[in-house]
């Protein structure tokens, strides 16, 4: 291996190529608006978007505590996907045709960004070769079979299942004895795509302030050491940061996920990987990895890491632990070991928002006037632009402007939740949690037996996952 550094933090490896925006001013003071959003994500941004561009008359302001995607949205693996967090739980909630009408949105909801970031003329290295996930036991084939019948059964007609050999022919993982591949996904860099939107939102005459943090939003105000931004409408969007926010600690817990990036790599090795079709892949371990072929011929690879902090903390800029970044790396060499003298170039870290029941949500209080959308366990590049277009039809509809459409009436919309548990249960439960998964992995590596481990099922029910 090089004895090159490797450098850990520094926001993302994203930012690091790209740099971080020129800064924006933060709020001068107190000030009166139509619409507030806290947080200048994905989320955020799409929702500006969206009703600038369905209202233009709408004064709206984004309030972002440090810069435009300094949070999961610059930090995040670049998966455009389907996938959405909650779906079977609301299908036992709701009905099969509900779930089924919410994954139809996730699956036009991909070609929908692909679709806007050309027409904004945002360039976001976007490459639309569907998503890959693959088994490298007979526990995760079982489960791979069952998860393809289970999105075919929910409308995915179009996915496919792939044998050894032809999985091979896809991308050369090794170890792997089967995949599923849909084609509703694509690869992206994430800091191009947040800050091309940024400067969308901005043109279309949205206010945006930064290095502005919220510290209490309630009914009709969003309050800042700056100054108070009142409104009628005042929208959450603030994911895995939520808990920074007064009365807020135990709503979604921030989870910490991690990615390494390597140098780019010759043709020599990509001769031997494949990977030509550039899919974003994973697999289906329980504690399973995400990654993808950046278009400057990288892999960039993120898993788990060490997975929570006490009390709901967040990260500092992206920092990662060494052993971390030594177990991403380890990982990536298993998959590919013909990568096992190549350079990591840079591994970084970020929180994504998780709730007590795991399932993604949009709501607006016609009461009070206060929105939110959040909740993606790791999912959010899709589904913060189907929360947007969400959160702008409940706001034309409390507002007199639209009547109910096929997005607010979707199931996820105003679904309640209990908050997580105090600490240190909610420290020990999730760091359990993560340890049961990892020893479930280990223990099926080596069994030949099909079944999914039983210490797994257990961590999932106490989890609240099933």
């Amino acid at each position: 291996m090089s004895t090159v550094s490797t450098v850990v933090g520094g926001i993302s490896f994203w930012y690091a190529q790209e740099g971080t925006p020129a800064p924006r001013e933060p709020l001068p003071g107190d000030t009166s608006v139509d619409v507030c959003i806290v947080g200048g994500g994905y989320t955020g941004l799409w929702t500006a978007y969206y009703l600038k561009k369905a209202v233009p008359f709408l004064n709206i302001t984004v309030l972002e505590a440090k810069f435009c995607g300094y949070g999961a949205s610059g930090r995040n693996g670049g998966w455009l996907y389907n996938g959405i967090a909650g779906r079977d739980r609301y299908a036992k909630l709701h009905g099969h045709d509900a779930a089924v009408r919410l994954q139809k949105a996730m699956n036009e909801t991909v070609g929908e960004v692909v679709r806007t970031a050309a027409e904004e003329k945002i360039d976001a290295d976007i490459h639309r070769g569907g998503v890959l996930e693959v088994a490298h036991t007979p526990a995760q084939l079982a489960r791979l079979k069952d998860f393809h019948s289970v999105e075919i059964a929910f409308g995915e007609t179009d996915r496919v299942l792939r044998g050894a050999r032809e999985t091979a022919e896809r991308v050369h993982v090794t170890g792997a004895v089967g995949s599923t591949w849909t084609p509703h996904g694509a690869r992206l860099h994430p800091a191009k795509l947040v800050k091309g939107l940024a400067d969308a939102v901005e043109a279309l005459g949205v206010t945006i302030h930064e290095s502005t943090p919220v510290t209490e939003i309630k009914p009709k105000h969003a309050v800042t050491p700056y100054g108070t931004v009142r409104a009628p409408y005042v929208l959450r969007c603030t994911e895995g940061f939520t808990a920074s926010l007064k009365g807020q600690k135990r709503t979604w817990l921030p989870m910490n996920s991690s990615m390494i990036v390597t140098e780019p790599l010759p043709a020599r090795i990509w001769n031997a990987i494949g990977w030509e079709g550039r899919e974003t892949l994973g697999d289906m371990a329980h504690a399973y990895f995400y990654a993808q072929r950046t278009a400057d011929d990288r892999i960039a690879l993120g898993g788990r890491g060490y997975p929570y902090r006490f009390g709901s903390a967040t990260d500092n800029d992206g920092r990662t632990q060494p052993a971390t970044v030594t177990a991403l790396r380890d990982l990536m060499v298993r998959l590919f070991p013909v990568t096992a003298g190549v350079h990591v170039d840079h591994a970084w870290s970020g929180v994504l928002g998780v709730p007590r029941d795991w399932c993604a949500t949009v709501t607006l209080d016609r009461s009070t006037g206060l929105g939110y959308a959040g909740g993606y366990v790791g999912s959010g590049v899709a589904t913060a632009n189907l929360a947007a277009r969400t959160l702008r039809d409940l706001i034309q509809q409390d507002s007199g402007q639209a009547g109910p459409t096929d997005l607010t009436t979707l199931p996820w919309v105003n679904h309640k939740v209990r908050r997580w548990e105090p600490e240190p249960f909610r420290w020990l439960g999730v760091h359990g949690m993560y340890a049961a998964y990892r020893a479930a992995d280990r223990r099926e590596t080596t069994s030949p037996r099909p079944g999914t481990d039983p210490v797994a099922k257990v961590a999932d029910r106490i989890a609240g996952r099933h």
